[in-house]
């Protein structure tokens, strides 16, 4: 079995570090760069940026901030946002990521995962899917929450799979921000249903959580943002814990 990774998720907006409720009512959560030397340190495994306005306002993600952080972090990143072609991506990985991520540009344009998946390799195509329960149905929305799609969630990451993406990176909109748990229902019937590692996010409140994530639906990483970015947990207090629970960890 993999070790559990831990990732700070860094939502970015005008080049600073925001977080929202259900996507909504963001605030300021700091600088970047500095939030990432500092998860760095700390013992994080990996980190995710997202540019959250880049495809709402069809802005390029920022090659700039790719280069800052690369310099000063010497874990695995991943950066996602308005990559829309093979030349988005090839700037951001030239300029230090590690891996990219693609959501509405993947719904839109389902080939472009092959592409990615073709030009790269597999490892570095992470597909984030952003879902809301709709009359009963997991659906998959677009530009950072704003558009509801018809796809419903399973299917859509199944496809996606097939298509060469490397991993899933799934957030729960209900849950997002609420500090409620994880949709672990969703999470465990997803997991259980692809062969790539699964992403958890949207809903981490407590060391809790992550327990209990990782002991009912085995994904293979938990991602959260506000409970690191306020101190609320702090990253080595949570691996011990983790630990302490038999959960293999990094």
């Amino acid at each position: 079995m993999l070790a559990k990774r831990i990732i700070p998720c860094l939502d970015v907006k005008d080049g600073r570090t925001v977080k929202g409720v259900n996507f909504v009512d963001l605030r300021d959560a700091g600088d970047p760069v500095e939030l990432a030397w500092n998860y760095s340190r700390q013992g994080a495994d990996e980190l995710v940026f997202l540019d959250i306005t880049a495809t709402h306002e069809r802005r390029k993600t920022m090659v700039e901030l790719v280069k800052s952080v690369a310099r000063q972090i010497n874990i695995p990143f991943t950066i996602g946002g308005g990559i829309n072609e093979i030349a988005d991506a090839d700037a951001l990985l030239n300029a230090g990521a590690d891996k990219i991520s693609i959501n509405s540009a993947a719904v839109r344009n389902p080939a472009l995962i092959d592409e990615l998946a073709k030009a790269f390799g597999v490892q570095f195509v992470v597909i984030a899917v952003d879902t809301r329960l709709n009359d009963g149905i997991n659906t998959v929305h677009l530009n950072g929450g704003r558009i509801p799609t018809e796809k419903e969630t399973l299917s859509w990451i199944l496809e996606a799979e097939s298509r060469g993406a490397g991993e899933i990176l799934l957030t729960s909109m209900d849950h997002d921000g609420t500090k409620g748990g994880f949709d672990n229902l969703l999470l465990k019937k997803v997991n259980d249903a692809v062969n790539i590692p699964v992403i958890a996010s949207g809903g981490a409140g407590s060391v809790q959580h992550f327990v209990d994530v990782f002991e009912q639906t085995n994904v293979d990483a938990a991602l959260a943002a506000s409970v690191f970015h306020y101190g609320e947990i702090l990253i080595p207090d949570l691996k011990a814990i983790l630990r302490d629970r038999n959960i293999e960890i990094r």
